[in-house]
């Protein structure tokens, strides 16, 4: 199978598996996830599911789901009540323990305060996302302060990572996130404990929230090229 029908069959696949009428649901972000979005929508316009309540993890996925007649919603709306029954997301690695690393996308922060409401979390990949150890390959984000982007590189640099400012694509400058913070994407030059990192990284001055997904380790659902999916629990 070709990428893109591995990322549409496991974001459907997952949709189906998980997705129940009723349900206060997160939607995420990427080129995985957004089928899964897409797959609620089809859902919903074909009667098959109702009443459910969306809340989109960025600009992405909420205007998917506005095309798609999603209903819409944020975790501070009456209806939702600051917490969720499901998220569905996708991931740039997962490793053996099923943590991961999220934000190639940019969207990180909001990425994480919904999966972290979440009562079940589930994340759609293909099989090229697992690694052994994260953040060796794909780059951990680290979204920051403009103000502070100097001194969280240099402390960054000083755990023994490589550091750099992420630059825009079709923009000239630094990438902008959907809170209008920095991202530095760091690379650690061996293997590393994530579940320490992730609160270690977040205490120095300036840093909003990083890539490390670690505190509610997800179902996953895995895309392979020959057309099976295998469901990692």
């Amino acid at each position: 199978m070709e990428q893109q029908e591995i990322k549409e069959m496991v974001g459907k696949a997952a949709v189906e598996a998980l997705v129940r009428s009723g349900m206060k649901l997160g939607l995420g972000t990427g080129s995985t996830a957004i089928h899964a979005v897409r797959h609620v929508g089809a859902l919903i316009q074909q009667g098959k599911l109702k009443d459910i309540l969306a809340v989109p993890t960025s600009f992405q996925s909420t205007i998917e789901c506005e095309k798609w007649g999603i209903p819409l919603y944020n975790l501070n709306s009456r209806e939702i009540g600051g917490r969720l029954d499901l998220t569905i997301d996708g991931a740039d690695e997962v490793d053996p323990d099923n943590y991961c690393v999220k934000g190639g996308g940019g969207a990180l922060l909001l990425e994480k305060i919904v999966a972290y409401a979440s009562a079940a979390y589930c994340v759609v990949v293909d099989e090229s996302k697992l690694v052994n150890n994260l953040a060796l390959t794909f780059p951990l984000p680290v979204e920051v302060i403009n103000e502070a982007r100097v001194p969280v590189m240099k402390a960054l640099e000083s755990l023994g990572t490589e550091t750099v400012l992420r630059e825009a694509v079709r923009k000239a400058g630094p990438v902008i996130t959907d809170h209008g913070n920095f991202i530095i994407d760091i690379r650690f030059r061996g293997p590393v404990d994530p579940r320490t990192l992730e609160g270690e990284i977040n205490q120095l001055p300036g840093v909003v929230e990083n890539g490390f997904f670690t505190r509610l380790r997800p179902e996953v659902f895995i895309g392979r090229a020959d057309g099976k999916l295998e469901v990692r629990r």
